[in-house]
């Protein structure tokens, strides 16, 4: 049976994402080193290419969305690589004991272990609803629709990544038209031909690289970082839906275990 004194409430930790920034690492380190052994890594490296994808690519995909919304890009590539440790199985435990103390104590005596609660908010955000005594079905409407604003906010994340990615070959094909143009245009003067045939070929390297070894990757890791996080509050949600309709706990674990695999299911009762 828990009490305040052996509830632990475990904040979210942030700790960095070793898969994804190994896995880019890697891509990039064979993309290299192909270039090396090649023995001309100078000429993968043109400015007119590198103004056309990453200048081309970050304004067109400002047109679809805001500015605020373009500066916090970095903001967005740091929650794929630093990661927010969510563990459901010690989540479902935690909404467990919470609705022990409550049914053994009453929901008043949740007020005891506020402070603890307060370390992950969304959870907090339901229990003090449940002790302001809000009935449990009004709780889990509440909840369920801020967990459907939290995963807006987070598909609009990866969204601009997403779009990043239509985008960055698609100028990349502009970049190769452009030199093609010169080159056609200049073919009386054949000084002009190598740097043009470089343009066009090198935008089209260029998107391909950034589509497929940034922007989609870190696209899928965060909406793999939201489902991960969704499940967790799934959990608070009913555990404080049950806390206030005064369901029994063990009603509340097999509802908890049909979220997860059985391996990580909780068997209190």
């Amino acid at each position: 049976m828990a009490d305040s004194e052996t509830l632990r409430i475990s904040p979210v930790r942030k700790s960095i994402d070793l898969a994804t920034i190994i896995g880019i690492t890697i891509a990039f380190f064979l993309v290299s080193l192909a270039i090396f052994l090649g023995g001309s890594p100078g000429t993968f490296i043109n400015l007119p290419a590198i103004l056309i994808v990453l200048g081309g690519t970050a304004a067109i995909t400002t047109v679809c969305f805001s500015f605020k919304e373009m500066i916090g890009v970095f903001k967005i590539v740091s929650k794929a690589l630093f990661s927010s440790t969510r563990n459901a199985p010690e989540a479902a435990l935690q909404v467990m004991q919470i609705a022990q103390m409550a049914r053994k104590s009453g929901v008043l005596s949740l007020q005891n272990i506020s402070d603890q609660i307060n370390k992950e908010p969304f959870l907090s955000k339901g229990i003090t609803m449940v002790i302001d005594g809000i009935p449990g079905e009004q709780v889990e409407r509440v909840l369920r629709l801020e967990i459907i604003s939290m995963m807006d906010r987070h598909q609009k994340s990866a969204g601009i990544l997403r779009r990043a990615a239509e985008f960055a070959p698609a100028m990349g094909l502009i970049g190769t038209l452009v030199g093609l143009v010169q080159m056609l245009g200049n073919l009386q003067d054949p000084t002009t031909i190598g740097p043009s045939m470089a343009v066009a070929l090198l935008t089209t390297f260029y998107g391909a690289v950034l589509a497929n070894l940034v922007f989609i990757p870190l696209a899928s890791k965060l909406e793999r970082n939201s489902i991960l996080e969704e499940v967790v509050s799934e959990i608070y949600v009913m555990g404080a839906a049950s806390i206030g309709q005064q369901e029994h706990p063990q009603r509340l674990e097999m509802t908890l275990n049909s979220l997860m695999p059985p391996s990580a299911r909780t068997e209190i009762f």
